[in-house]
């Protein structure tokens, strides 16, 4: 999702808040059958696991779909804190980590705070901390020469005043994984500051959305750090985007402030039900993964060879650096007359002179390498 411009949208216009094209806007603007559209720029997989269908066909779900899903989401519940070697008491299930990033929003954001992005990242934190009338404060990341790593003093010194503190690793949408124990020690450079000023320390929210994809995850450091909401979904590396299924891992008095805010029913039964075998079933996992990993390095190669030059990712997508964002608008326009749909990043984005490119399967990445060796050759 990306709510600061269309998919069609010219990287050289100004931002605004709105959603992505829909396929079969795509298509009719480039007169194009809806069936020729391929997302390269949502993040997501280009199939579900083999169990989705057994599942679906079986029809044996958590409750009758007559039915609203237990408001505990008790089994799911107890599938993710196996999942992520949590007790369950400190996990809180969403309709996908974007209804989890806003329950957080809704619990420790008011009118006149302060919050606190290292920028670029992931534009909702943004957007959910202004629809709350906060002040945000977007750090610059480090240069891709520094494999965009957060800014750790200046992100210290932003967030002395601030209430919540958005971090995201691995990095969406540069696909970088933060350098080992930044996180760590920035999280003891806002608790110390807060007991030398005498206040409460920031919530920090870690969206681990990507994780699976290297192996490993800090869900640990809230036990050090307890104002920590370490953020999981299944929409990535399970490839289930379509289930909306996010889940909160904080300690429980941390959860307990968000809880109020969480409506009973908004992860639908399907749902539900699929995402519990999913989480306990490693298989679905594994094969994924290797899949990503296997067609992120043919399609990174591919795209080297057409002259393109992708930075480093442990995702399953790429930034593609361009000369300007007048030469990223120019190939973002002629991918999309092709049915190909990257990301692009608007107006004064840091990233205005990028496109980022989902990872999709070895038929759609090969569409996507001829269309890049069609281009006019970069200079």
């Amino acid at each position: 999702m990306s709510p600061t411009t269309t998919s069609m949208h010219d990287p050289r216009a100004p931002a605004s808040y709105s959603w992505e094209a829909t396929n079969e806007e795509v298509a009719k603007r480039y007169g194009l059958s809806v069936d020729a559209i391929i997302r390269f720029d949502l993040n997501t997989s280009p199939a579900p696991p083999a169990i989705v269908a057994r599942l679906l066909a079986a029809g044996q779900f958590e409750t009758s779909l007559s039915e609203y899903p237990p408001s505990d989401y008790r089994r799911l519940t107890a599938a993710a804190a196996s999942a992520y070697g949590v007790p369950a008491s400190e996990i809180l299930v969403g309709a996908g980590a974007d209804e989890i990033l806003d329950l957080v929003a809704k619990a420790f954001l008011r009118a006149g705070d302060h919050a606190v992005v290292p920028s670029p990242s992931y534009t909702m934190y943004r957007v959910l901390s202004e629809q709350r009338q906060t002040l945000v404060t977007a750090v610059p990341r480090l240069g891709p020469e520094a494999e965009r790593a957060i800014d750790r003093p200046a992100v210290r010194t932003a967030a002395r005043s601030a209430a919540v503190v958005w971090l995201c690793n691995p990095n969406n949408p540069t696909g970088r994984l933060e350098p080992a124990g930044l996180i760590e020690e920035l999280l003891g450079d806002l608790a110390r500051d807060a007991a030398t000023d005498g206040r409460a320390a920031p919530v920090v929210v870690l969206d681990e959305a990507y994780s699976e994809f290297v192996g490993s995850s800090l869900v640990g450091l809230r036990a050090s750090y307890p104002r920590l909401i370490v953020v999981r979904t299944v929409s990535k590396a399970y490839a289930l985007a379509g289930l909306r299924v996010g889940f909160a891992i904080a300690l429980r008095e941390t959860l307990a402030s968000i809880e109020p805010y969480r409506p009973p029913g908004s992860v639908s039964t399907i749902s539900v039900t699929v995402a519990t075998e999913v989480l306990g079933d490693r298989d679905v996992l594994v094969a994924n993964l290797t899949r990503v990993e296997v067609e992120r390095a043919r399609l990174a190669d591919g795209l080297r060879a057409a002259g393109w030059q992708p930075e480093p990712s442990v995702t399953n997508f790429l930034l593609v650096p361009f000369a300007d964002r007048d030469r990223a608008a120019t190939i973002a326009q002629s991918l999309l007359k092709e049915g190909l749909v990257p990301r692009t990043f608007p107006g004064d984005h840091p990233l205005a002179n990028c496109l980022r490119l989902t990872v999709r399967d070895r038929t759609e990445n090969d569409r996507l390498l001829a269309a890049a060796r069609a281009v006019e050759p970069i200079r």
